[in-house]
């Protein structure tokens, strides 16, 4: 059942949320009242500056010509996204009309009424159309709460040289994968001390998930009304025996590292952080043949070169490649799905203006304007806007077996703690997996159950 965010507050609302002791800082933005519709203002949060600012503007002048009225947004940094919404959604005063917030945090705050109901919009704003996993994050008791707002799926990005230099093909199923990263890493073409033939960083468990979807396991299941953590379910375990067997033969990568800037390891003039020219031991450059990131990052990976004084990223085809992680059945493997949803705030003084910003936000013109500019549209109408090239190929590919974290109450919280960062940080040393897992499921689940 959902409870009332006003009469929670923050409830311990998300009580492991402000684990990270994050000031909540600024939030000035509620929706002023009164007035006609020019005297009105209303405030969209964005995450982050994944939203161009092309679009940003368009959202602004679009929103005043359609209602009158004026739309302020501010950008949240991700890291303080969620102590801020915990302290601004209840408080009508500082509330943001409408926000953007990660399709894995969306549960959380749906289950505590931060959103509003938006149930009758559903079919206006796409309906079916919309990335079903992410449409899940935002439901509860059969009601709607946030809607996919964009989707960025992971996929591998890969050194062709390298792969070609060590004998193998791009493969068709997970199994060949596996072969083809331990075999690189064995004959390591590069060279060079610590290479990775996959660099998959001990802590990284946003990409290493994707072993445990594809063996049919998941993260957590719902059985008689409560969550339960199933990393020690026997098809779970089948994938993180696979993690444990790449940590082991295909992946140098440091067991502190996460999943973020892993493009860099592909690159032949990045410097590894930390690493020196005087300390030839530690590569300053290249380390890596395949990584996994969202398709964004492809913007990041190429040859090195400079334009008015920045360096800029040439993509060159004869280098690097890219394709969908294969599953066990040779489609796609189910991988998590990077993007966001975005709802309107249940305290928003405004709700009809924020309704008329969510139209604009799901209209045909800007859902293509988002796949113009890499991002994954919510609406499947219009992937074909990310263009036809092989990351829209890859992006499209990997999307349509992807699949979210669970949609419990207190996945959040889970998040928050790193639980899932301490447990695969364990994969590689482990001798007794399943021991590990069930070790891990009874710290998970009363995570995933809290109110």
């Amino acid at each position: 059942m959902r409870r009332t965010w006003t009469s929670t507050v923050a409830v311990a609302a998300t009580s492991a949320l402000l684990l990270a002791g994050c000031s909540a800082g600024d939030t000035s933005g509620g929706g002023s009242g009164g007035g006609d519709a020019s005297d009105q203002t209303i405030t969209l949060w964005l995450a982050g500056a994944d939203t161009p600012d092309t679009l940003r503007e368009y959202l602004k002048d679009e929103f005043q010509k359609q209602t009158g009225a004026n739309l302020k947004i501010e950008q949240q940094d991700w890291g303080d996204l969620i102590p801020k919404l915990t302290t601004a959604l209840p408080d009508a005063s500082n509330t943001p009309d409408v926000t953007e917030i990660g399709n894995t945090q969306s549960p959380t705050f749906t289950n505590v009424g931060a959103f509003l109901d938006i149930s009758d919009m559903y079919e206006e704003l796409g309906g079916d159309d919309l990335l079903q996993s992410f449409v899940d994050a935002g439901v509860v008791d059969g009601k709607n709460y946030t809607l996919p707002y964009y989707f960025g799926s992971r996929y591998v990005f890969y050194r062709k040289d390298i792969w070609q230099q060590a004998g193998v093909q791009v493969p068709t199923t997970l199994d060949e994968f596996n072969a083809a990263v331990a075999t690189i890493a064995e004959k390591n073409p590069a060279g060079i001390d610590n290479f990775s033939g996959f660099y998959l960083g001990g802590q990284d468990w946003r990409d290493g998930i994707s072993w445990i979807f594809a063996n049919g396991g998941d993260l957590a299941k719902e059985q008689d009304g409560e969550w339960v953590s199933t990393l020690s379910d026997p098809n779970s375990l089948k994938g993180l025996q696979q993690l444990q067997e790449l940590y082991r033969t295909a992946s140098n990568a440091p067991n502190d590292a996460k999943d973020s800037n892993q493009y860099i390891y592909l690159n032949d003039d990045d410097a590894i952080p930390g690493a020196t020219e005087d300390d030839p031991s530690t590569p300053v450059s290249l380390s890596a043949a395949t990584i996994m990131a969202p398709g964004w990052a492809h913007w990041s990976i190429g040859v090195k070169g400079e334009e008015d004084g920045k360096v800029t990223r040439t993509w060159d085809d004869s280098i690097f490649g890219v394709f969908p992680l294969p599953g066990n059945d040779g489609e796609p493997a189910p991988v998590f799905a990077g993007g966001s949803n975005i709802g309107i705030s249940a305290t928003s003084k405004n709700p009809d203006l924020a309704k008329e910003l969510l139209r604009i936000i799901f209209s045909a013109e800007y859902q293509q304007m988002l796949g113009e500019n890499g991002l994954g549209p919510a609406n499947s109408q219009y992937t074909s806007s990310l263009g036809d090239d092989q990351f829209a190929q890859a992006l499209i590919a990997s999307a349509s077996n992807s699949k979210l974290t669970p949609a419990a109450p207190g996945w959040a919280s889970v998040e928050a703690a790193s639980v899932l960062e301490e447990f695969f940080s364990k994969i590689e040393g482990a001798s007794d997996l399943e021991a590990l897992a069930k070790e891990y499921d009874a710290k998970i689940t009363p995570m995933l159950n809290a109110k």
